[in-house]
């Protein structure tokens, strides 16, 4: 028999519905899968066998009884621990929340035990999806699967969903959620050679979704390809009256209109993004992309997204600024931590509470925000901050007049060592310098890996599209991921 654990999305579906293996089969190998690499890449915070082998009963008896199966039936998958999931422990990876276990399950991850899948545990992240490397979580570091040749060095697996790409890189999971802030879907993928899009703000429900910046969040999918990626979004996607911010629009097939032809289709490259220093690797990675999507039948054109450079510090004024009010409601007073010293008062509270709870980037991040917001200086750069956000929507807008989709790299480098960048918060920060952009203005953006470093790493290339053309977006994505043909894996060392 195929070893399951080999297998994506669409092919445990495929398989499962014909009958060449059960659902419990695949849920009980990924399980073991989960068991053996815990230790080594701590990329669960929760693990719930029983959870994913019970979802796997459900979907064998189902088509015992001949009825119709979900579109992610028999599929087990990871839920990044910023969902909130009935029952298990949800934390954001910090310690003020701690023991909370929600009496609710989040939109996204209903509509996926709907659609037929199983959760297989709760995935490590950046406390609050705050960071770049899974170096800020409260639950221990994230190892990637990735090594390079002859060092034992530990590597980032990208940030904040970087349990997510760390546990399908090495098949702990065929699939996982993310969420996508400024790049922590897209720069994790690229750091493990897997892929994942960001959706359309507003395509996937934020309802029970930890709150970091509520203008900026957006759940999206994380697989080992295109196609598992396409499915599942579908599965994750849909309006949500709970949330202000979702789409009122019917979810498209976009796994079925799959498609590599890119013929009559025109992707623009940015000039703004070929900066100074640029490693020489990924520079030559995205001439290679450049050259497979002209294959593909594609017209490529420069455009110019001015503001560009603005990005990057107006993505960390707003940010920091949502987060600094989203997470006043950990206070020790309603559920989760709470730290009341000896004769305390309520502000000792919830200043012991605070510092107890919250890790160093938190904190630096909270302490940001509120500085921005306040009395004196919530003009000066809020409000400017909000304004350039405008100016950089515009420019994509403008660009899309010359094309249809926009091809960059997801990452500047590939993966580097865990504490190589997290004593320089500012170096860490520009990890997300061409995952930010696309997120300020809102826009369906994908990483795909593209190939190796010179010392084995995977290198991701990332496509964005105009709002509401996920499909777009997911065929260039195709189209690379077939001419670039990466089958890489990390070798087994765990």
């Amino acid at each position: 028999m195929t070893n399951l654990t080999d297998l994506g999305v669409a092919a445990i579906r495929s398989g499962v519905a014909r009958g060449d293996f059960t659902a419990v089969e695949v849920a009980e190998a990924f399980n073991a899968n989960v068991a053996a690499a815990q230790d080594a890449l701590n990329a669960f915070i929760v693990t719930t066998p029983e959870l994913a082998v019970d979802a796997a009963r459900r979907v064998d008896a189902a088509r015992a009884a001949g009825q119709a199966l979900g579109k992610m039936a028999g599929v087990p998958i990871g839920m990044k621990d910023l969902f909130a999931t009935k029952g298990v422990q949800t934390t954001a990876a910090s310690h003020i929340l701690e023991g909370f276990t929600p009496e609710y399950e989040s939109t996204v991850s209903q509509k996926l035990w709907d659609a037929g899948a199983g959760m297989l545990g709760k995935l490590n992240l950046d406390q609050f999806a705050m960071g770049s490397s899974n170096e800020t979580s409260a639950f221990g570091n994230v190892i990637s699967p990735w090594r390079r040749p002859n060092d034992t060095a530990p590597l980032a697996p990208g940030g904040s969903s970087g349990g997510s790409s760390a546990a399908i890189a090495a098949q702990l999971c065929p699939a996982a959620t993310g969420t996508d802030t400024g790049g922590s879907i897209r720069q994790p993928a690229a750091f493990t050679g897997i892929s994942g899009i960001k959706p359309t703000y507003g395509r996937c429900s934020r309802w029970g979704i930890v709150a970091f910046a509520s203008s900026l969040d957006q759940a999206g999918a994380m697989a080992h390809d295109v196609t598992d990626c396409a499915i599942m979004l579908e599965a994750m996607a849909g309006f949500d009256p709970k949330d202000s911010t979702s789409l009122n629009l019917p979810v498209p097939d976009w796994s079925a209109a799959l498609s590599d032809d890119l013929s009559g289709k025109t992707v623009g490259i940015p000039r703004e993004y070929r900066m100074d220093g640029m490693d020489e690797e990924v520079s030559r990675s995205w001439e290679q992309g450049v050259a497979w999507l002209k294959d593909a039948g594609a017209k490529v054109v420069d455009i110019s997204l001015p503001h560009t450079k603005y990005a990057l510090p107006c993505y960390y004024i707003i940010a920091p600024a949502e987060a600094s009010s989203n997470l006043a409601r950990y206070d020790g007073v309603r559920y989760g931590l709470r730290d009341l010293p000896d004769g305390a008062g309520l502000q000792d509270m919830y200043a012991a509470t605070r510092a107890a709870g919250f890790g160093a980037e938190v904190k630096r991040r909270i302490m940001i925000g509120t500085y921005v917001l306040s009395a004196g200086f919530y003009d000066a750069y809020y409000t400017q901050a909000q304004k350039v956000r405008t100016l950089i929507s515009h420019d994509f807008k403008n660009a899309f007049t010359e094309c249809d989709v926009i091809l960059a790299p997801t990452a500047p480098t590939a993966a580097f060592a865990l504490g190589e960048k997290s004593g320089d918060p500012l170096e860490m920060y520009l990890n997300d310098v061409f995952s930010v952009p696309a997120s300020l203005a809102g826009l369906p953006a994908m990483s795909v890996p593209a190939g190796l470093s010179r010392e084995g790493l995977p290198l991701g290339l990332q496509v964005i599209g105009r709002a509401f053309d996920e499909q777009g977006v997911l065929n260039a994505a195709l189209a690379i991921e077939r001419r670039a043909g990466f089958a890489a894996k990390p070798s087994r060392w765990w």
